[in-house]
Formats: structure tokens, C-alpha cells, sequence
């Protein structure tokens, strides 16, 4: 890198008289970084603010901030955890001939933290947990976003449910994914009672996927009106959400991608539904009086057979999702015609 005072020395215009796009300079490198966080003092950020007022970007208020300042190339977000967030095709220019010489003094280019332009922004995610489970809910968790939230979250180690092996770790990384995101989450749990019924009416698993992820993302947008966009693991054909988005009529624009748990908000929503799925097992199984296993395994057709033959299906039923093959193995194997109904 090139030495602060060098670097300020050699150039022979400032960040503001490149006009943007009218500059004859070239454009950034696609290589170099869009996305910058830095951490300042408050009187830092109030001067920030001013040289940024006098420079003649557009002043935004902000959520949970000081100010959302815009300009050629280059939007500047200020938060009151003193996180400054700096994005844009004009990002690295910015805070190479601005930020760090006039305002940090100092030359610490801030991409330690660098990722997709709107990895941070404020967004919601959602995901469930339960779906592959004989046994249990089926729980669709989703959770708010912001740049104030996002790091918290990472400093907490979240990351997507499947790589925490430790049931115990996933429950209290949902405990304090709660208190991060300072209850802008919402957690649907469908008990296998209401599971069977609501996939008896709907007649299809992504239908029934749609509903719920719906239902959860409307009560974070109830929650936070201004969220902008969601996004969800995708499950199904965009039409399937889309039509299940517009039955809550929710506003805000909803993206399916596949693997969308490294987005640190559906990762966040993840390990809720997880959190909420082992705590409502573990409750389900105090009430069977065993341990209910997770997943579709033989041991779990085991544990199924064994329910059916001392209590009979209709205590099976109250326990998991009777469309799973494993219902009608064990209620045909492991109980008699008198003390069974299937129907």
C-alpha cells in the first residue's frame, strides 16, 4: 500500500472533483473491494457528517443511526454503534483520498469486514427446520438484519445450522441470536397435530413450506415496516412463494436462492428454527415419555413401531407428520386392528 502522506502528496485532485462518472480517470478495478466498515469516534462522525453536508451529498436519516449521506458513487451510512459503513463503485476512492487522510488521519483501509454490496444491508431472512424430521414440529423461523446487527451476529459465530454439530451450541446460539437482533424475529411452529392437518389441506410440502415462511416473514415485516426485501432457501418454484407472499400481503421483495444460508440473515433464521425445533422435540418426548430421535433412520421407525404397539397410532399421530412412509410402516407392523384407526 502506498504510504498516507505519499499517497496524498501525488495526487493532484481530491475524491469530490473526480465527478463520478464524468471523471477521466478510469474506472475501479472489478477486483477491488465495493464495501468498507470502519469504527469511529462520535466526534469523528459528526465531522464526517458535516464535511460530507458541505460537499453536497444528500442527507438521509437513518434507522438506528446518525445519517445515511449519498453522492457520486458512494453512499455513506453512520450508525450510533459508531460502525460507518461505505459502499459503491466510487467506495475505494472514497476512502482512499477522503475518509482515511481527512477524517482518520491515518491509513487503515477498511475491508477487513468487505463483502457483497448488500450482504449487510437491511434485509430479512428466513429458513426451516423439522421438514426431514419424522418426529416433532416443523418450525419456519425468519430474522431481521441491519449493518448495526450483522457483525454482532458473526462476532457470535453464526453461521448456517448445518455446520453446528452441537445440538446444546445451536440452542444457545438461538438464545442470543434472540437478544442480538433485539426481538425483530419471528419463529411459526407447526406441532405435528397442525402440521397434519394444514398438509391434509394443502395437499403439497411446498405449499404448506410457502405458508409458513409467509406467515413468519410478515410478522418481522410487522415488526419492521421499513425492511425492504427478504431472502429464503429455495424450496420451490418462485410462483409458489410469490402466491403465498401475496395471500399476507406482504410489500416487500422476496428472493429464493439456492444455499442462501451464507446470508448471515437466513443463517440467523436458521439456527432459530432449529433452536425452537430441539426445545419442542425435547418437550415432545417428556410427553411420550422416551426420547424421540430426529430425522427418518431405521432407530426412528424402531421408536415409531414401539409407540404404536404399547399406545396405539392415534398416540403416533400426536407425535409426527403421518405422510412420512414411516407412519404407515409402523402402524402396519406394530399394532393390531383393534386398537388402530388409519384413515
Amino acid at each position: 500500500m502506498v504510504p498516507l502522506l505519499t499517497r496524498t502528496l501525488l495526487r493532484s485532485k481530491d475524491f469530490f472533483s473526480l465527478g463520478g462518472s464524468g471523471s477521466d480517470d478510469p474506472p475501479p478495478s472489478p477486483s477491488r473491494p465495493s464495501v468498507f466498515s470502519f469504527s469511529l469516534l462520535p466526534g469523528q462522525i459528526a465531522e464526517l457528517g458535516e464535511r460530507l453536508r458541505e460537499k453536497g451529498f444528500e442527507i438521509r436519516t437513518l434507522e438506528h443511526g446518525f445519517f445515511d449521506a449519498r453522492g457520486p458513487l458512494v453512499i455513506v451510512r453512520a450508525y450510533r454503534s459508531g460502525k460507518v459503513l461505505v459502499q459503491g463503485k466510487g467506495a475505494s476512492d472514497f476512502v482512499e483520498m477522503f475518509l482515511e487522510p481527512e477524517i482518520l488521519g491515518e491509513a487503515r483501509i477498511g475491508y477487513e469486514e468487505a463483502r457483497e454490496p448488500e450482504a449487510d444491508d437491511p434485509h430479512a431472512g428466513s429458513d426451516e427446520c423439522g421438514k426431514g424430521d419424522f418426529f416433532g414440529p416443523l418450525v419456519v423461523a425468519a430474522a431481521y438484519v441491519d449493518p448495526e446487527i450483522a457483525p454482532v451476529l458473526r462476532r457470535l459465530g453464526v453461521r448456517d445450522s448445518k455446520e453446528i454439530k452441537s445440538d446444546a451450541r445451536a440452542v444457545r446460539l438461538g438464545e442470543e441470536i434472540a437478544k442480538a437482533v433485539r426481538g425483530r424475529c419471528a419463529v411459526v411452529v407447526l406441532s405435528p397435530a397442525k402440521y397434519n392437518e394444514l398438509y391434509e389441506r394443502f395437499s403439497n410440502l411446498n405449499r404448506l413450506l410457502a405458508w409458513a415462511h409467509a406467515a413468519a416473514l410478515a410478522e418481522v415485516a410487522r415488526k419492521v415496516p421499513s425492511c425492504p426485501r427478504a431472502l429464503v432457501d429455495q424450496f420451490a418454484r418462485a410462483s409458489v412463494l410469490d402466491q403465498a407472499i401475496g395471500r399476507q400481503g406482504l410489500s416487500l421483495r422476496v428472493e429464493q436462492k439456492p444455499r442462501a444460508e451464507s446470508d448471515i440473515a437466513v443463517a440467523a433464521a436458521s439456527l432459530l428454527a432449529r433452536a425452537e425445533f430441539l426445545r419442542r422435540l425435547a418437550l415432545l418426548g417428556k410427553e411420550a415419555g422416551r426420547t424421540l430421535p430426529k430425522g427418518a433412520s431405521a432407530q426412528v421407525l424402531a421408536a415409531a413401531r414401539e409407540i404404536v404397539r404399547l399406545e396405539g397410532a392415534d398416540r403416533l399421530r400426536r407425535l409426527a407428520k403421518v405422510h412420512f412412509r414411516t407412519f404407515a410402516q409402523a402402524a402396519a407392523s406394530g399394532s393390531s386392528p383393534e386398537r388402530t384407526r388409519i384413515s
